[in-house]
């Protein structure tokens, strides 16, 4: 009995210690207007699907993070969840992509990165059901794999992508992008090109695509925030790296909030500060590719790995969209674009 308890003490000490590294809730946070019930394991990344005949069924969409019994699910827009897709090994991030063309009509599809079997899978919205016949392998003949990071882009002239992040991986050649297509009924990717420039730091998870305007942004975690192409036949040049001097450690979720075709936000967690740091969109108007930290959030979001965002009108609870981000304790908040808008708009006068 003595030693049960003396293991039992230890491992409350272990954990208390561990649980006090983690930032505090900064004490002039914005509170989030839902949270979302708790999965079993560990919330990572969250995506939005929007219900255009019934905008206040739409989805966030976000994954669990485990090995072997790991998940990928659907909230409504009051924060229950809805539908699962379990047991996952070790999904890590997901994105969402309108309008794939698939078997003669055009499905609205999410896709996550299933790490521990170096894989994407891909899910059709709004039922929730896989459709990849066991997924789909990427980072093939290559040493490091280990997927994390996702992110979906539709091309102007209709052509499907998704580019993938993962634990670690070569400078000029960090994430891999694939090209989406349909083949005798099935989706199949066909690797397009290798690119991304890494510090070699810590690695790459958060990637975000600005579809309207063509980019990629990615978090090269304690380093910066790096901008490229997302048409691959513009070529690899880096053509920004910015947030270098503007977080405490580890930049990680990043969102895009589009205030109209061409201007918006870039928000960035400041994952151990607990703040997302916003730039705009448009970057200054000397230079679309220099992003200058123009507002830093304070959230109750505790060390958020994934975030995003989206301007549509779901009804009286969300009429601008909102804003969702992962927070330790199994959990996504989710905040009301006005909120969040509101910080901005006082830190910008």
């Amino acid at each position: 009995m003595k030693k049960i308890f003396i293991t039992l003490s230890l491992f409350t000490i272990l954990f208390s210690c561990e649980s006090s590294k983690l930032a505090p809730v900064p004490t002039n946070a914005v509170k989030p207007t839902v949270t979302t019930e708790q999965t079993p394991n560990d919330t990572d990344d969250p995506a939005i699907w929007i219900n255009y005949q019934n905008p206040e069924k739409s989805l966030i969409i976000g994954t669990d993070k485990q090995e072997e019994t790991g998940g990928l699910y659907a909230y409504d827009l009051n924060g229950k969840i809805v539908k699962q897709i379990v047991p996952l090994n070790r999904p890590n991030n997901v994105d969402v992509m309108y309008g794939f063309p698939l078997n003669g009509k055009n499905v609205d599809i999410a896709v996550l990165t299933e790490r521990a079997n170096n894989k994407i899978r891909i899910v059709s919205l709004p039922d929730f059901k896989l459709i990849d016949d066991g997924g789909i392998e990427v980072f093939k003949d290559e040493t490091l794999r280990d997927p994390m990071g996702i992110a979906l882009y539709k091309s102007k002239n209709n052509k499907f992508y998704a580019i993938v992040g993962r634990k670690d991986g070569v400078s000029g050649e960090y994430l891999h992008q694939y090209a989406l297509e349909n083949k005798n009924g099935k989706i199949e990717a066909t690797l397009v090109r290798k690119f991304g420039n890494y510090s070699g730091n810590k690695e790459i998870e958060a990637i975000a695509v600005d579809e309207e305007l063509g980019f990629i942004y990615y978090a090269d975690e304690t380093a910066g925030i790096r901008k490229y192409y997302a048409d691959p036949e513009k070529g690899n040049e880096e053509i920004a790296f910015f947030g270098q001097k503007d977080f405490k450690r580890d930049h990680e979720g990043i969102a895009i909030y589009k205030t109209n075709a061409t201007d918006g936000y870039i928000l960035i967690s400041d994952q151990q500060a607990n703040y997302f740091n916003v730039y705009k969109r448009q970057g200054e108007a000397s230079n679309p590719n220099e992003h200058k930290l123009i507002a830093k959030i304070p959230v109750s979001t505790i060390e958020c790995d994934g975030a995003d965002a989206i301007n549509f009108n779901f009804g009286t609870k969300f009429p601008k969209g909102f804003f969702v981000a992962m927070s330790n304790g199994k959990t996504f908040q989710i905040y009301d674009w006005q909120i969040i808008q509101n910080e901005i708009d006082k830190q910008a006068k």
